[in-house]
């Protein structure tokens, strides 16, 4: 089952796709790390181009941070004021950053 991907102007099996998804949240929640580091030399490996690789990944560490969120959020153990100030501070050096 192959699916095109436009930005990367290649086609990929979307079963190998979600078996690297899948492969990589096994791993990032077995030993608590983002799947960033992982996911973008898997799939370049793969065969996608780097930059499409390195900009995919980061939909994947925004999908487990939410989960993370949540879970935590159910046992009481998530700062809200702190994350708030750091989401500001990310957005203020985003914005820095992307200004030079």
């Amino acid at each position: 089952m192959d699916v095109y991907l436009p930005i990367a102007n290649l086609s990929v099996n979307a079963l190998v796709i979600i078996g690297l998804g899948g492969l990589v949240g096994i791993l990032s929640g077995m030993f608590g790390v983002g799947g960033g580091f992982l996911t973008t030399p898997l799939l370049i490996f793969y065969g996608i181009p780097p930059t499409v690789a390195a900009a995919s990944a980061s939909t994947q560490v925004t999908g487990s941070s939410v989960s993370g969120v949540i879970a935590h959020s159910r046992r009481n153990g998530v700062d809200y004021q702190m994350g708030g100030v750091l989401v500001v501070g990310g957005i203020l050096g985003t914005l820095a950053g992307a200004a030079v």
